[in-house]
């Protein structure tokens, strides 16, 4: 069977919802990093493929992925009881409400200065700025420090430094730096280029940062306790002890800080395409800045369900397995079809018509919306912080469609082929104004 590495990293979220029409019904069988895979779809291989009697991530993950996106040592490698103990380190900070709301709370004061000193600027990157003020709201939250100052005093000058994470201009905050890194490592984690050496180089400088930053606080509150300060998210990662009863280790616990605050930066990428869908369908902006019944929740999930961020989840069966009769074999890559099952027409009416009402005054399923995982957050892999994109999306979403800005001529096409993609400009904005 031929390997379909190449065409993975051609084609990107095109290749395997391609592959799966050419081939047909049924599980795809193919080969990738030279190993035998299969993918699967649909709500009830979303089940199959949650069960760790089927599936398990330890080792599935490739080492580039690991030294990018989620770390050496991070939860997303552990498998039984190390992953539910761990995992359950994530729960009780993601998914707490009033955590929850308190994080969105500091996203919208931190878009409403933001956008204030946006227009008194001849254009920005929205993609730039966006991810900024995520990146200084979840900080805050989480309580990473950011020596920036007067952070509303930086805005135009620190526009100008340079867009190259390892040589930062002058003028640059730290904000901006520790934004560009987290960037960096998710849009460098599925290429073989550049991009993916700026993602390691990136993690590297941020896990020593995180590790200095946890031995300092259990060198003040005293490691022997463990204590730490529960308080904020490093506090209680740097309290956190492993089903060995173990603290983690200043790396391992600096790789679980950057499991926080990246995703949560990362929603910069929905955000952005919140801004082409309503430039795209004008007419869904009153709507959304309206947000009556619960409309901008509704247009967040039509966002992760339409635009491509994850193409696939992978995992390696752990024994030899059946999938509606067809075997597993041991060793092989699983593969769930993230973008496929987004875009099945099977289970979605006109998948590629951009429609956030077919979510107005209903929570899709927990197996058939998947584009942060399924199955259950609180027992398996999937991602625990789909609370805090939902609610940093439903804050930021309403605030874009009531901003009142231009967009001049530029390349908004969102290429296939990029993982993960985005608007080849950035989303570039001018005139802007907050009324």
């Amino acid at each position: 069977m031929v390997d379909s590495t190449l065409p993975l990293l051609t084609q990107g979220y095109a290749w395997l919802p391609d592959l799966s029409r050419r081939k047909g019904p049924g599980p795809v069988r193919t080969r990738l990093l030279g190993k035998p895979a299969v993918a699967l779809r649909g709500p009830a291989a979303v089940e199959f493929f949650y069960d760790e009697q089927h599936v398990r991530r330890r080792t599935a993950l490739p080492e580039p992925v690991l030294s990018t996106l989620f770390g050496h040592g991070a939860v997303h490698t552990l498998d039984g009881q190390e992953h539910r103990t761990r995992k359950a380190l994530f729960v009780s900070l993601l998914k707490d409400a009033a955590g929850v709301a308190a994080l969105a709370e500091q996203v919208a004061e931190e878009w409403d200065r933001s956008s204030k000193e946006w227009s008194g600027r001849s254009g920005v990157s929205l993609f730039d700025e966006v991810s900024v003020l995520i990146t200084r709201a979840v900080c805050a939250w989480a309580g990473v420090p950011l020596d920036d100052g007067d952070a509303a005093s930086q805005g135009a000058a620190a526009s100008r430094g340079s867009a190259d994470p390892d040589d930062p201009g002058p003028e640059d905050t730290e904000a901006r730096r520790t934004a560009r890194d987290l960037v960096t490592m998710v849009d460098g984690f599925a290429t073989a280029g550049p991009r993916h050496f700026q993602a390691r180089r990136s993690r590297r400088r941020q896990e020593k940062r995180l590790a200095l930053l946890v031995e300092e606080i259990r060198s003040a509150d005293g490691e022997s306790s463990g204590t730490g300060r529960p308080a904020t998210a490093v506090g209680a990662v740097a309290a956190h002890r492993d089903a060995d009863g173990k603290l983690l280790d200043p790396r391992t616990a600096a790789v679980e800080i950057l499991n926080i605050i990246r995703p949560t930066v990362a929603v910069t990428w929905y955000t952005v395409f919140g801004a082409h869908a309503l430039h795209r369908n004008p007419a869904l902006r009153e709507p959304l800045a309206l947000d009556r019944s619960g409309y901008a929740r509704a247009f967040a999930h039509e966002l992760r369900r339409f635009y491509p961020f994850a193409p696939f989840v992978a995992g390696l069966a752990p024994a030899d397995v059946e999938w509606h009769g067809e075997p597993i074999e041991e060793g092989t890559l699983v593969l769930l079809d993230i973008y496929g099952q987004n875009h099945d027409p099977g289970l979605w009416h006109e998948p590629y018509t951009f429609d956030p009402e077919r979510f107005t005054g209903r929570e899709p399923g927990r197996d058939e919306l998947v584009p942060q995982g399924g199955g259950e957050a609180s027992e398996g892999h999937r991602c625990p912080g789909e609370d805090i994109t939902l609610a940093v999306l439903s804050t930021l979403l309403p605030r874009l469609a009531r901003l009142d800005y231009r967009v001049p001529e530029q390349d908004l096409r969102i290429p296939l082929n990029r993982m993960p993609t985005r608007p080849r400009s950035s989303f570039q904005i001018t005139d802007i104004s907050t009324k």
